[in-house]
């Protein structure tokens, strides 16, 4: 996502992911509204895939083994995470039309006067210890300059600053979430697409709904690294206490647990959730169905689904801490946001949110086994889906290196020791993201590391019901300009729901009409 992700707070003894990105949005689209970044954040909108299926029926696992000493914060990212189909063989190779919105033709590659120049989100690197061991494996081959991106004042608005001169101070960008920046990105000329450098194997290797969500009109523009999806975690030791036996598989059913959890007083609360639209409203709308988007790809407010989403948020919200709609500590508000603080704390028994939330913050129990996870509940007859988006890099039109940058990112993003500090943990954090690439998991399938977490699984499966939010212009953006307006429903200041929801759409549409 394309500003989620920088972060790194002490926040209940937990470390936090930080992002701030809203600057770029805010410069990008011209709007006087704090825009998140967080590694929740987002995806990009596939290309034409097909209707998701029926959720699988997803026993609840296990939580990791491996008790990290410090919990990272979501990403956003991230963060943040679930969506379509399970992979398959890879797709045909995509199209080779270039995308109506590339301005000009990418320039020939010029002769490289520096080293090979990425840039990295800090929180990315906090995350992943094993990545100064990918930084100097590649030194044995080839110069690298290294660097962390100011998190301070490091908005697109520099990226877009530089391609209008026709340069740029690095070659590839490491953070960008396909729904957050990268359509701003494509239309400010900023980047190209990856298909004239990426090993053809490695693009057939990328699971199919994550290659659809990174490519624009045929073209790959993100090459994908870590990915989120929206699912649920619970405190088993709680539930156990309450007498509930079953996972929840509806929202109804969560509902239900939870009173029981409260009534049973097995912790103070009985669910929390992220407040943010693309965290809770557009991941409930999935559960219910996908197709909650108009035809230029804005949320449909206004549809059947999104107000049915927003109901359940206020029953959700009835059975939630007291403070679950007030705004994060870091990153404008995005993140470490309440709901981490009360799953943390053990207040509260579920946890709607990306997967690697819970795992992060269940590492700060005293017994951290009592994790489980399991796939986000769905309506009676719902579609089951859900959203999912990953963090990746992108290359810069006018960078240097671009070859070279298509071996560091192949190098990065197959390093075993990254996915390990991923999946199973560190001393450090645990960011409880999965590899985007569907031979992983047929080596694992074949022979499981010691390291291995039954919880990978899960999140696997539950591509085959996810889907992203639509890759355009105002992907995030919406979700932040509109919650002001739908909450005012939650919280009761609006008693008409229609009447919430059409506010947040209006609002919306103003706003796309003034950056047309």
């Amino acid at each position: 996502m394309a500003y989620e992700e920088a972060r790194a707070d002490e926040a209940s003894g937990a470390t936090r992911n930080r992002l701030t990105r809203r600057e770029v949005v805010t410069r990008v689209l011209g709007l006087g509204i704090p825009v998140l970044g967080g590694l929740l954040a987002a995806c990009s909108a596939p290309a034409a895939a097909p209707a998701p299926t029926s959720p699988p029926a997803a026993a609840p696992t296990a939580a990791p083994a491996a008790k990290p000493t410090t919990a990272a914060a979501a990403a956003p990212t991230t963060a943040a995470t679930a969506v379509p189909a399970k992979p398959t063989a890879a797709p045909a190779a995509a199209a080779t039309t270039a995308p109506a919105a590339a301005a000009t033709t990418a320039p020939a590659q010029a002769a490289s006067t520096r080293p090979l120049t990425p840039t990295f989100y800090q929180w990315i690197v906090d995350l992943h210890p094993s990545l100064p061991a990918v930084n100097d494996a590649y030194k044995q081959t080839a110069p690298l300059n290294f660097q962390i991106a100011p998190v301070q004042g490091f908005g697109i608005d520099r990226f877009v600053a530089e391609a209008k001169d026709k340069s740029s101070t690095w070659d590839v960008y490491v953070g960008m979430t396909p729904f957050v920046e990268m359509s701003a990105l494509i239309q400010a000329d900023v980047i190209e697409p990856w298909d004239n450098y990426i090993p053809k194997d490695v693009l057939a290797d990328i699971i199919p709904s994550i290659r659809d969500e990174c490519t624009v009109n045929g073209k790959l523009y993100s090459w994908p690294f870590l990915l989120d999806i929206i699912t649920m975690g619970w405190n088993k030791g709680q539930s156990d206490a309450a007498g509930i036996t079953a996972m929840p598989t509806t929202w109804d059913e969560l509902q239900t647990a939870s009173k029981q959890i409260i009534d049973k007083k097995a912790a103070p609360y009985g669910v929390v959730f992220d407040a943010h639209g693309w965290r809770s409203l557009a991941p409930i709308a999935h559960s219910i169905s996908s197709k909650v988007y108009t035809p230029d790809l804005f949320f449909d407010f206004n549809s059947d689904v999104a107000l049915q989403s927003l109901e359940i948020m206020k029953n959700l919200k009835a059975l939630s801490s007291p403070n679950v709609l007030s705004v994060g500590t870091t990153d404008a508000g995005v993140n470490n946001t309440p709901d981490e603080d009360a799953f943390a704390a053990q207040q509260a028994t579920y946890f709607v949110k990306y997967q690697n939330a819970p795992l992060r913050f269940a590492a700060t129990w005293p017994d951290p086994t009592k994790l489980q996870l399991g796939p986000l509940p769905k309506t009676a007859g719902g579609e089951g889906a859900t959203v999912f988006w990953t963090t990746g890099a992108c290359l810069f039109k006018y960078g240097q290196n671009k070859d070279k940058a298509a071996e560091y990112m192949k190098a990065l993003t197959f390093n075993e020791g990254i996915w390990k500090d991923s999946i199973a943990g560190s001393p450090t954090a645990h960011p409880g993201q999965i590899p985007p690439y569907q031979s992983f998991y047929d080596k694992w399938n074949a022979s499981k590391p010691t390291w291995w977490q039954d919880w990978v699984p899960l999140i696997l499966d539950q591509l085959k019901v996810a889907k992203a939010i639509p890759n355009q212009k105002f992907g995030l953006t919406q979700f932040v300009i509109g919650q002001p307006e739908w909450e005012k429903y939650l919280t009761g200041q609006q008693p008409d729901p229609k009447k919430a929801m059409q506010a947040a759409w209006d609002a919306v549409q103003a706003e796309a009409k003034k950056s047309a």
